[in-house]
C-alpha cells in the first residue's frame, strides 16, 4: 500500500513538473495568453504576410483558424472550447451575438485607425455605434455571367433567370437566404420578409427556376464559372472578381430588382483572453496601407476610404463591386429574424432543394 501511494506521490510531483515547464516554456518562446491571439476568421480571407507583419511588430503569435459558415462559427464560440480573439462574423450573426451576450464591447480609444471608414459604412442597425464589430469587407450577391454563351440574351435582374433559354445553365450558390432572396426579390418582396404567404410564394416560384438550374453548389462555384462549366452563377461579389481574373471574359451585374448587401466585421468573442492584442490587431488591419493589400489578396470590396488611394483606379471607379449610393439604397443588409423564422426560411429552401433533384 505504502509503494501505491509513493508512485501515486511521484506521478503527481512528475505532472507538476512537466506542467511548469511548459508553461514556462510558452512565456519563454511567446505563447503566454498576452502574446498570443487566436483568429477565427472565413477561409482564404486574409493575406497571410499580414499576419507574419502583424507578428513581427507587435511580438504577439497569431493562431489562426477558419470557418465555412457564421452557424458553424457561433457554435464552437457558443461551446467555448477555444478562445478566440478576434472572429469576422458577418452581419446579422453579430446581431444574434449581441443578443446572446457573446460579444465584448469594443474600446474605440484603442482603435485610432477607426477613422479611416467611410461613414456609410459604420453605425448600422444589426450594431448601432459600432460598439461590438468594426467593418472588415462589404459585398453585394448578383449574377456573374458568361456573354458569350449568352449571345444577344442581356443579364439585368433575377426575374432574367427564368428565361427559357437558360435552360441547365444556372450555378446557384448553396445558402437559404441566398436563395430564397432571389425568389423574393424577383416578387418585390423584402430579403427580411417573414410574412409566411410571401415566402410560400417565393419557394414556389424558385421552383419554377429548376429547369434551369444545372447545380447548387459551394466554393467549386469559381472553378466551375472560370472553366465556362455554366452561362450564369449567383454568387457573392468578392468571388465574382475571382472569376472574372481567372476568366476575362465573364461579367458580373448587380440586380436591378434589389438585392442582399452585406458586411462582415471584426469582433472580440467573450470568450477572448487576450482583449489588449484583439484591439492590437484590429487597429492594424484599419491601416490603410496593410486594408488595400489585404484587398488585392482576398477581392471582396474595402470599408476603408483611405485604402482606396492605393488600390488601382480601375477597381475603385468599377462600379460593379464599389457600387454608387443610388444603388446600395436599393440593396438590404439581411437582419436577424430570429431562430423559429430561420428555421422557417431553412426549411422552405430544402424543399426547395429537394424538388431541384
Amino acid at each position: 500500500m505504502k509503494k501505491l501511494v509513493r508512485l501515486f506521490i511521484a506521478v503527481l510531483l512528475v505532472s507538476f513538473l512537466l506542467m511548469f515547464l511548459v508553461a514556462k516554456l510558452n512565456a519563454t518562446e511567446g505563447y503566454s495568453s498576452d502574446h498570443t491571439l487566436t483568429v477565427f476568421n472565413w477561409g482564404d480571407y486574409i493575406d497571410e504576410e499580414l499576419i507574419a507583419k502583424f507578428e513581427k511588430e507587435t511580438g504577439i503569435k497569431v493562431i489562426y483558424e477558419t470557418f465555412d459558415s457564421n452557424e458553424a462559427m457561433l457554435t464552437k464560440i457558443q461551446q467555448g472550447g477555444t478562445s478566440y480573439d478576434v472572429a469576422v462574423p458577418s452581419e446579422y450573426m453579430i446581431e444574434k451575438m449581441r443578443e446572446e451576450d457573446l460579444l465584448i464591447p469594443l474600446d474605440h480609444s484603442k482603435l485610432k485607425n477607426l477613422k479611416y471608414i467611410d461613414p456609410r459604412f459604420m453605425d448600422l442597425p444589426f450594431d448601432p455605434g459600432n460598439r461590438y464589430s468594426i467593418p472588415y469587407f462589404w459585398g453585394t450577391v448578383g449574377i456573374v455571367y458568361n456573354p458569350e454563351i449568352l449571345g444577344d440574351f442581356e443579364i439585368k435582374g433575377w426575374n432574367d433567370l427564368w428565361n427559357p433559354v437558360l435552360k441547365n445553365e444556372i450555378l446557384m450558390v448553396d445558402g437559404a437566404r441566398e436563395a430564397m432572396g432571389i425568389g423574393l426579390n424577383s416578387l418585390h418582396y423584402s430579403l427580411n420578409d417573414t410574412n409566411k404567404e410571401h415566402l410560400l410564394e417565393a419557394k414556389e416560384k424558385l421552383e419554377t427556376l429548376t429547369p434551369n438550374i444545372k447545380a447548387i453548389v459551394g466554393d467549386e462555384i469559381k472553378i466551375l464559372m472560370a472553366n465556362e462549366e455554366a452561362a450564369i452563377g449567383i454568387v457573392w461579389s468578392g468571388d465574382a472578381a475571382d472569376i472574372m481574373w481567372e476568366n476575362e471574359k465573364l461579367d458580373y451585374v448587380v440586380p436591378e430588382e434589389g438585392s442582399n448587401l452585406w458586411f462582415d466585421n471584426m469582433v472580440i468573442p467573450k470568450t477572448a483572453k487576450n482583449v489588449e492584442g484583439a484591439h492590437q490587431f484590429i487597429n492594424f488591419m484599419l491601416d490603410p496601407k496593410n486594408a488595400a493589400q489585404n484587398t488585392d489578396y482576398v477581392s471582396y470590396s474595402t470599408p476603408n476610404k483611405e485604402a482606396l488611394n492605393y488600390l488601382d483606379e480601375e477597381v475603385v471607379n468599377d462600379k460593379r463591386f464599389y457600387p454608387d449610393e443610388e444603388l446600395t439604397e436599393r440593396l438590404e443588409v439581411y437582419e436577424n429574424l430570429g431562430k423559429k423564422m430561420l428555421s422557417y426560411y431553412n426549411e422552405l429552401y430544402l424543399e426547395f432543394k429537394m424538388h431541384t433533384k
